[in-house]
């Protein structure tokens, strides 16, 4: 699909995302990555999202702003935050409660019962369903004001897509909702102490959105499965990836240690205990003298006492969370660099933006997760690694003994070729988006005798 011809008008597209800058994380880089290249494919995106004052940011990058092509309208509304009664029940500063703590990983006692309590049945279906009324009160405002040809949501936070349907409901507007994660199915959802008429109200929720929207996307092969099940609605995968212009020249693997790098958040459920005993025997055998682990992001408690247990932690290097090109930097420096999915239900289907980003860096990558899944076929079909069983402590034992080897010698090896991982650059995805926009805008043209 080309660039928009010389004397075409660009159909207008209003995306609807909770994250995006200046907001930080993995959340915000696949909006913000459709924003700016869908302009190249004759799309103009609008977007919807909340005040930066008022908005239960996990984490802030502000440099990300700069992305944000000139002349792209982005509307900012208030939002009421559930995180203020949410930390004032568990006595703490709201910051310290947004992310992991509604997940069920955090600290017992009988306030934090209460607040997960709360959290699970008075915010559905999520704790930023606060947004939505402004939110949904600006679209409209902005839907008389100017002509919009498609409308999409994208989640989580899944009460995104309670505007989209609103806005199907109310003008009957073509309706895309992108699922980058399950809904009812998210690994930790059974922590949360759902009674069972919240239960059926969140259940009723994902199948009026999976049954309202023309078309719903997401993210994996088995991610699409498992929402193909729940509706008849056309679903299509277009996976995250990767910006080439975060990629540019080149950058030296470091040489004065041998760095093992995770990027990104790292919660209980992703500690890879199988790993520390492989590399704590390894360092029993003198095999890795200068083995360095960098945990750059948030790392949880489970994982610190893990590696303490190991008597790894005076090997391990924590770094706080950094800005986006910083975490790309760590990405492209280390000689190896670890993936670890969630050990959850329906783990199989997890393909977190993350190993695109790994893929793209060309670094190899010690993926532990489950077999067989979609993370592990990524990370075949890129050449980018290899991804073990959550045990098979014997299988990466053997894997960083030969990557250290290289390393150690001088020459370590490679992951993706940069022909390998091309397929998943955002301009390439965003492209196959601005096709389905198409799709999805034409068909409700002819349905109105317009087309």
């Amino acid at each position: 699909m080309a660039a928009t011809e010389p004397g075409t008008e660009a159909r207008r597209v209003l995306l609807a995302t909770y994250y995006f800058p200046p907001s930080g994380g993995p959340g915000v880089q696949r909006p913000l990555k459709f924003v700016k290249y869908l302009p190249g494919f004759g799309w103009r995106p609008v977007v919807l999202t909340v005040r930066p004052e008022d908005a239960s940011y996990p984490d802030r990058d502000p440099a990300l702003e700069a992305e944000i092509p000139p002349g792209v309208p982005v509307i900012r509304t208030r939002a009421w935050d559930p995180y203020a009664l949410y930390a004032r029940l568990l006595g703490k500063e709201k910051d310290a409660v947004v992310g992991v703590a509604f997940t069920g990983e955090g600290e017992p006692g009988a306030r934090h019962r209460l607040a997960r309590w709360v959290r699970a049945n008075l915010f559905l279906p999520d704790a930023r369903v606060g947004w939505t009324p402004f939110a949904g009160r600006a679209a409209r405002k902005l839907l008389r004001e100017t002509p919009i040809d498609v409308v999409m949501t994208t989640g989580p936070p899944h009460s995104t897509h309670l505007i989209g349907r609103a806005l199907k409901r109310r003008a009957g507007m073509p309706w895309v909702a992108d699922f980058r994660d399950p809904w009812t199915d998210i690994g930790y959802y059974g922590d949360l102490p759902f009674t069972a008429w919240a239960c059926r109200l969140d259940a009723r929720l994902e199948r009026s959105v999976l049954e309202e929207a023309d078309h719903v996307v997401t993210v994996s092969p088995s991610l699409k499965r498992l929402l193909a099940r729940k509706t008849t609605t056309p679903v299509t995968v277009l996976p995250n990836g990767f910006d080439p212009d975060d990629f540019r020249g080149t950058v030296p693997v470091e040489t004065g240690a041998f760095v093992l790098a995770h990027i990104g958040t790292l919660s209980a459920s992703q500690n890879p205990g199988a790993l520390w005993r492989a590399l704590r025997s390894l360092l029993d055998a003198g095999e890795l003298p200068a083995l360095r682990l960098r945990l750059v992001g948030n790392v949880d408690p489970v994982v610190m006492r893990s590696l303490e247990a190991h008597g790894l932690a005076d090997r391990t290097e924590t770094i706080p969370y950094v800005p986006h090109d910083a975490a790309v930097r760590h990405m492209r420096r280390a000689a190896l660099l670890l993936l670890s999915i969630p050990r959850v239900p329906d783990a199989e289907g997890i393909v977190t933006g993350k190993i695109f980003e790994y893929a793209a860096s060309g670094r190899p990558v010690l993926g532990v997760g489950p077999l067989p899944g979609d993370a592990a076929a990524l990370l075949e079909e890129t050449g980018a690694g290899r991804l073990f069983a959550y045990d098979d402590a014997a299988g990466m034992t053997a894997f960083v003994r030969e990557h250290y080897a290289a390393w150690a010698s001088g020459r370590p090896l490679e992951g993706a070729a940069p022909r390998a991982a091309a397929p998943y650059g955002r301009a390439a995805l965003t492209e196959k988006l601005a096709e389905l926009l198409e799709t999805v805008a034409d068909e409700a043209g002819r349905e109105r005798g317009t087309g």
